[in-house]
């Protein structure tokens, strides 16, 4: 279906090819997942799919690549908008009208496809992603999840036979993302359609795959090959790979259920041993005043209750994980925290200050924001520009801005245009123009969108140093194993309420959609992370 021919890729000014060397063939009906380190040429493979490479990006694409016969050299992705539908990473820069069900109808009406026809379609794609409810919302009044699911909806209704995503599940929460995954899979088995998708949690995809497209590295050649077998090389693996790995189980299970039939044996190996709390060397600070408290904090957005009655406090050199559906008020109870929503009814005090009524100057010695979408804090050409910009907004010394990018992006060059790294790459670079003014309290909303495993473990050494010196933390996530690495506390929201606060071995154990997979794996025994076990062993 997808045929790739000595296919290689150089942008413009980049010293080496995006990818290079490509040859390999796709199948029809076919769920393939592309995976690699950040930077490998994911998005530039998926891009020369959909033909928004070379036409849109630039840069020179020479071998071809084919989709169902037809040339992407020689089509544009207009002319192939019947046949591949595409996904990227941001739904938001997908959209072209304002509600749910006129998204769903666009691509149809453009493709000239009957209103009868149209009508039908849409309904059952309302369906399928579990949209009914929202058909007549403001696309801009939904959750991240929700909108990545609108995006979803929007590329099925013209019935393409190829799908293109480019981290389909990572905005989403893991019950979202199962339902999205169950819709790829009947797509698949019942329509033929062929999926390729690039995916950094491979924890939530792999198993659902048929073959694995493995880019180790930028220019690099691709390796394909089956599941288990590309998994026993890879460079990035999920939690139950590393854990059949450490256990030598061969082949490698690739589902929690696998591993769960074969982990008899370890778990009473570790039967007698006591897993040490996430993050143990931090804590909370003893009798330390709260950096932030939120007293019954009610907030409005529009007509829908964002917050009811939230009462909480973190202290410093405390980590705490926000998690719960996409929709249950995580980004609304951060931007109260920061000032950027004026509470309705109750308080919030940030550093002794109310957040809404204080001016920016002051607060960014308080607290800083990691959006979920990184380029609302970019605005300069180059990185080492937007660098100069932090030290001067922190009173930092010059250079601290780019010592951190260095930690956290090696080998970023200066002269790079923020536009021009892939999604993960600008999240480190805004983290890292927050961390510049060492706020005590960080906030960051799912600050493991778009990083490969490597970026996310560096990510994780950076903020358990923050902890350490005593900086509170407070992460709004759906990734569950980021929380059981980080994370002392974590509170669970539903429809702007807690429903669960309290310690992360606890919290996250009992809960089937917030456990991670370890947990899975050696219930009842409370192990969360792969290194606790290495530790333990």
């Amino acid at each position: 279906m997808i045929r790739f021919d000595q296919l290689s890729v150089r942008y413009t000014d980049a010293p080496h090819p995006a990818v290079q060397g490509v040859d390999l063939t796709v199948p029809e009906g076919e769920l393939v997942l592309l995976v690699g380190p950040s930077g490998a040429g994911k998005s530039t493979l998926l891009g020369a799919v959909s033909g928004l490479v070379p036409h849109f990006t630039g840069g020179v694409l020479s071998g071809r690549v084919t989709v169902g016969g037809r040339d992407t050299r020689t089509h544009k992705p207009r002319e192939l908008a019947d046949l591949v539908g595409t996904v990227g990473q941001d739904p938001l820069a997908h959209f072209v009208t304002d509600t749910v069900e006129d998204e769903l109808a666009y691509g149809m009406e453009s493709l000239g496809i009957a209103p009868e026809v149209m009508r039908r379609r849409v309904e059952e794609t309302l369906d399928l992603l579990g949209l009914t409810e929202l058909r007549d919302r403001p696309i801009a009044t939904l959750s991240g999840g929700q909108q990545q699911r609108v995006a979803i909806g929007s590329v099925l209704t013209p019935h393409p036979r190829v799908l293109v995503l480019d981290e389909p599940t990572s905005a989403l929460d893991p019950a979202a993302a199962e339902e999205v995954l169950a819709v790829l899979q009947r797509l698949v088995h019942d329509l033929g359609t062929t999926v390729l998708m690039a995916e950094h949690r491979l924890e939530r995809v792999v198993q659902y795959a048929d073959q694995v497209i493995l880019l180790p590295g930028p220019g690099e050649a691709p390796v394909l090959g089956a599941p288990a077998e590309v998994m026993a090389l890879s460079p990035v693996f999920p939690p139950v790979v590393a854990l059949g790995r450490l256990a030598g189980w061969d082949p490698l299970p690739l589902s929690v259920r696998d591993a769960r039939r074969r982990a008899a044996g370890l778990r009473e190996r570790l039967a007698d041993a006591e897993p040490p709390p996430p993050n143990a060397d931090a804590h909370a600070v003893p009798n330390a005043a709260p950096v932030a408290v939120a007293t019954k904090l009610g907030l409005r957005r529009g007509r829908i209750d964002a917050l009811r009655q939230i009462s909480l406090s973190v202290r410093p050199g405390e980590t705490v994980a926000l998690m719960g559906r996409n929709g249950a008020g995580k980004s609304s109870l951060l931007g109260a925290l920061v000032g950027m929503h004026e509470p309705t009814s109750g308080t919030v005090r940030v550093g002794g200050k109310v957040p809404h009524r204080t001016g920016p100057r002051d607060m960014i010695r308080r607290v800083g924001l990691v959006p979920q979408e990184p380029r609302d804090l970019l605005y300069a050409d180059t990185v080492a520009a937007e660098c100069a910009t932090a030290d001067t907004d922190a009173g930092a010394e010059p250079g601290s801005c780019r010592a951190l990018v260095g930690e956290l992006l090696p080998g970023v060059l200066d002269t790079t245009h923020p536009r021009d790294l892939s999604e993960g790459q600008r999240l480190a670079l805004a983290l890292a123009i927050v961390l510049t003014g060492r706020p005590p309290l960080l906030l960051l909303d799912e600050p493991t969108r778009g990083l490969d495993y490597a970026a996310k473990s560096r990510l994780v050494g950076v903020l358990r140093g923050l902890a350490r010196d005593g900086h509170a933390i407070v992460l709004a996530t759906h990734d569950v194993e980021l929380a059981a690495e980080l994370a002392h506390r974590v509170v669970v929201l539903a429809d702007g309420e807690i429903v669960a606060d309290g310690p992360t071995p606890e919290v996250v154990v009992s809960s089937p959609a917030f456990a991670p997979q370890v947990s899975k794996i050696l219930a009842p025994q409370k192990w969360l992370t792969v290194t606790q076990i290495r530790e333990a062993l």
